[in-house]
């Protein structure tokens, strides 16, 4: 018999929602900004503890009510490095980042300052709006759509265009009235077991089509490169956002031409080798064979090392995007593991871009050619979406663009709504 009562469970993962749900029940604002803190967990992994700092963080969090739990060497072994998972509210997190603060070890304190970073960070609380040739890109407002336009011979999703600007500016064109925000250019193709292609000969094919965009477009223009010389040539010619999928690894004078033009950088993570790459006729290159220690730890670690470069050659925080590089030296089931962690991202305080479209991911999971892989794609986007990607990367633009503003409207609406109520 039903007792008149409602009892629900509440997906609250967000201390705006979690305000939010405590104002419809009625509680003073007081009460809402005393609680909340309380209401939000969270699990924070921190890497490479010694046994002292792994023993006084697991003392202090479970003295807070939190839990710690750290490798059982940790308990046999002083020379032993651990590990560490942190559990608590927001509140626990608060005193135990005050009380490390406090503590006489530089590493204590130092975990202390990048504890709060990443719970800020995680937040969203630093990605201020960004300017990209002129004009605003305001993070979390909505979702951003990336156009891609490759003048190669050789793309892996079929859509090159080789040396005919004409064709180029057409489908930029045809891009930006389908509701692309930016357009992406690219000379080199990144396919798995791709060839290099020379300077001179990248030169010839992007400079023409950039200039071309650069007199017809009112959107920012992205140059597709990892070479400095390249990008160089290109900002000259009208771009103004460097897309670098090597992330300073390949050529770090490359950071250098961001910092000293004052452009945004894109740095992606890339564990591209030949070797693990294999070629099938239907479905195209994939990675295979490829690993790691911890797929997202390993990512996040080494964007992390792609943004120290970016900044010691003078790039500026803010103008740092990141890209988890899906289909670049990950595996199928890798690929699909980082979709569905990618919200492990915005603990690096920038705005994340995603590069799904047509992937050999896609084609191997739906067993399907490039051409036939825009459902594969639509679902991408919208799980990369509600996961915390600001731009997306694109080759149908039209159909994306709809995919976009509707999980938008899903996921972005629902904070929105919840977030006045943060000014308590």
């Amino acid at each position: 018999m039903a007792s008149g009562f409602n009892v629900r469970i509440l997906n609250l993962d967000s201390p705006a929602r979690i305000r939010a749900e405590m104002n419809k029940v009625g509680a003073s604002s007081p009460g809402v900004s005393l609680m909340a803190p309380k209401a939000s967990f969270r699990t924070v992994k921190a890497e490479g503890l010694n046994f002292a700092a792994a023993n006084i963080i697991k003392q202090e969090m479970l003295a807070r009510g939190g839990e710690v739990v750290t490798s059982r060497a940790v308990y046999s072994s002083k020379d032993s490095d651990s590990d560490v998972l942190i559990l608590g509210t927001l509140r626990q997190f608060e005193n135990l980042i005050k009380k490390l603060r406090v503590q006489p070890f530089k590493s204590l304190q130092a975990i202390a300052a990048d504890l709060e970073h990443a719970l800020a960070w995680y937040a969203g609380e630093e990605l201020v709006p960004l300017h990209i040739g002129g004009r605003p890109f305001a993070w979390g407002e909505r979702t951003y759509i990336m156009g891609v336009v490759n003048v190669t011979d050789d793309s892996f999703s079929g859509d090159g265009l080789g040396h005919d600007v004409d064709a180029a500016v057409a489908q930029a064109e045809r891009m930006v009235q389908e509701g692309a925000d930016l357009i992406d250019v690219g000379g080199e193709s990144t396919r798995p077991g791709s060839e290099p292609v020379a300077v001179d000969e990248e030169l010839r094919r992007v400079l023409p089509v950039v200039e071309a965009l650069a007199r017809r477009l009112d959107v920012p223009i992205s140059i597709d490169t990892f070479k400095s010389e390249v990008a160089a040539a290109a900002l000259e010619a009208g771009a103004s956002l460097i897309n670098d999928v090597w992330g300073l690894r390949m050529d770090p004078q490359l950071g250098e031409v961001a910092a000293r033009r004052r452009v945004p950088l894109v740095l992606m993570h890339n564990r591209s080798r030949p070797k693990d790459a294999v070629q099938t006729e239907r479905l195209g290159g994939r990675y295979q064979g490829v690993e790691y220690d911890d797929l997202m730890g390993d990512i996040i670690r080494e964007l992390r090392g792609s943004i120290d470069l970016a900044l010691e050659a003078g790039v500026e925080r803010n103008s740092i995007i990141v890209d988890p590089g899906i289909g670049f030296g990950k595996t199928v089931e890798q690929n699909l593991r980082i979709m569905a962690a990618l919200s492990e991202l915005r603990v690096l305080g920038r705005p994340v871009l995603l590069g799904p479209s047509r992937k050999s991911f896609i084609g191997h999971t739906l067993d399907l050619p490039p051409e036939e892989r825009v459902e594969g794609t639509a679902a991408a986007v919208a799980v990369g979406i509600a996961n915390g990607a600001d731009i997306v990367r694109v080759h149908n633009v039209k159909e994306m663009a709809r995919v976009a503003r509707m999980t938008d409207a899903m996921v972005r609406e629902e904070r929105a709504e919840a977030s006045p109520v943060d000014s308590d």
